[in-house]
């Protein structure tokens, strides 16, 4: 016979229960609450999500199943399915909220140090992205997508280093991506990885002025012209680096200094600024074609070589690199 405690029990006890107190004071979350408190309602939501469960009521009748153990974890007696779906709808979900970013905090100070990268940098390195999660229209007919589909959008900057998260939030499905960089503080030195859909030259030169780094993909039609080309290390896998001039009419019309004027000594708008070009080739002897990509600034051994590590695993043929000096 097993006198242990259970696995889920065991795992709660890392949770620290005076912090998740202090947010439901915050908040006020049990004010009215007579037995279902909002402790209860988070270990039975973090119960769903540890085994799985797919739904609410495959939550309440896997929870109820045992229903003989529910003390023991901590919930007590046997929950309804309509206590916990009304607990999830009323309660301010600004309590969970400020709780898991706490524990997230906490797990960045444990294992901030610790590394999952194939390439040794001192500098934190990020991935920036964003998923949709379909829902129900009639029921949430807030979350506006399409015309006969909703959906929230999760936008979630990861630590790629820990797989630790470090910034999420969440949207209707029609925000685009590119409006998230405006919420984010970028960190010193740190290397921020973005798909193509975050290509916003205003948005971008904010990560530039935070003293920062970003790695991203170039559109096919990047419309530039070339200036001069400067002397590369082609052994680097550095395939050409030119400066041009960005010819679009929102670059140009955006630009806010002048477009010629000391690009390796000063920064002025990278929109319609001149700009470095750089081409990364990503998996030897496959990309026969580049595109034109951003950069300003210098560039180091060390950086296109992360580029190269991290970019080896996919189909694409050349990254914009920006970096601030």
């Amino acid at each position: 016979m097993n006198e242990g405690k259970y696995v889920f029990s065991q795992i709660m006890e890392f949770i620290d229960h005076n912090d998740f107190n202090r947010c439901v004071e915050r908040y006020r979350g049990d004010r009215r609450a007579r037995h279902f408190s909002c402790w209860k309602q988070f270990l039975c939501m973090a119960f769903g999500q540890m085994t799985h469960r797919e739904s609410l009521s495959d939550t309440v009748l896997c929870l109820n199943s045992n229903s003989s153990k529910l003390y023991h974890m901590g919930i007590g007696r046997a929950v309804a399915k309509t206590t916990l779906s009304r607990a999830n709808e009323t309660r301010d979900w600004s309590i969970f909220a400020d709780f898991a970013l706490g524990l997230i905090n906490e797990a960045r100070r444990l294992y901030g140090t610790e590394s999952q990268l194939e390439v040794e940098l001192k500098q934190n390195v990020f991935a920036i992205d964003s998923t949709v999660i379909d829902l129900c229209l009639n029921i949430y007919s807030w979350a506006h997508f399409r015309k006969a589909k909703a959906a929230v959008k999760l936008h979630v900057g990861l630590d790629l280093k820990n797989s630790i998260p470090c910034f999420i939030h969440i949207t209707t499905g029609r925000v685009h991506d590119l409006n998230v960089l405006d919420l984010i503080d970028f960190e010193p030195d740190g290397f921020y990885i973005m798909d193509r859909g975050y290509k916003d030259f205003k948005r971008l030169y904010r990560i530039t002025q935070a003293r920062a780094f970003f790695i991203t993909r170039a559109h096919r039609n990047l419309d530039f012209r070339r200036l001069y080309s400067a002397a590369c290390d082609k052994t680097a896998g550095v395939k050409c680096d030119q400066t041009i001039r960005l010819e679009s009419f929102y670059p140009r019309k955006r630009s806010s200094s002048p477009s010629s004027k000391r690009n390796s000594t000063s920064i002025g708008s990278v929109a319609g600024a001149v700009v470095s070009v750089v081409f990364l080739k990503l998996i030897v002897n496959r990309v026969s074609r580049a595109t034109g990509t951003v950069h300003i600034g210098w560039i180091e051994y060390n950086t296109v070589e992360f580029a190269v590590l991290v970019w080896k695993r996919t189909a694409i043929d050349t990254i914009l690199y920006i970096r601030s000096f």
